[in-house]
């Protein structure tokens, strides 16, 4: 079933916030939240995850109906890759080295904010050209 749009972007913007304050404190507990999250999100879809929830409790009810709708696997595969660039950007913050963890953060950081502004995921994107050149091969 294909969900509204509208999720997606609001966790992206609430992402952008989290790892904007992780960059600006160096907190490992708030990029520990965020990596958690990640992997909700990977692990059951993004309807799953805190800010998911989040969308679906809080502010989508505020919201008119939903006018666009998209599948569920590309956002899916993006929290698998926003998973992996948190997950080492924790280790890069807790064993080192540092610059790692900000490397991976920002880089986290700049795909969340793409799609909270613009409407572009680029995990999404990854996902749909992996999904290109695989059927293409078989």
């Amino acid at each position: 079933m294909d969900i509204d749009v509208r999720g997606p972007r609001f966790g992206a913007a609430v992402t952008t916030v989290v790892l904007a304050a992780v960059l600006v404190t160096g907190s490992a507990w708030l990029l520990a939240w965020q990596t958690l999250a990640f992997a909700l999100g990977a692990a059951g879809g993004v309807g799953r995850s805190p800010y998911g929830w989040l969308f679906r409790t809080a502010v989508r009810p505020r919201l008119g109906p939903p006018t666009e709708f998209e599948p569920p696997e590309p956002p899916r595969f993006a929290q698998a890759v926003g998973l992996l660039f948190a997950g080492l950007g924790l280790v890069g913050y807790t064993l080192g080295p540092e610059w790692l963890g900000l490397a991976a953060t920002g880089a986290a950081l700049a795909a969340a904010f793409l799609n909270a502004v613009f409407g572009y995921c680029l995990g999404c994107e990854v996902f749909l050209l992996l999904r290109r050149v695989t059927v293409r091969a078989e």
